[in-house]
């Protein structure tokens, strides 16, 4: 779990654009972020498995 003060200072506007930090909005994970969902992929895969994610679902062949 990330410290309260590195997520204040993520949400804080940057001065240069390619300093933005992207977190998960559900546990503050910045590693294996997913733009689309804005989760990382742990929660993405919980969220799936429950059906909580509209249009995504589990593929098996």
């Amino acid at each position: 779990m990330p410290v309260k003060a590195q997520i204040v200072k993520s949400k804080k506007k940057p001065k240069y654009k390619t300093r933005i930090v992207r977190r998960c909005f559900r546990c503050g994970r910045t590693r294996g972020y997913m733009r689309k969902f804005g989760l990382c992929r742990i929660c993405f895969r919980e969220m799936a498995n429950k059906g909580l994610i509209p249009g995504v679902k589990k593929s098996s062949w």
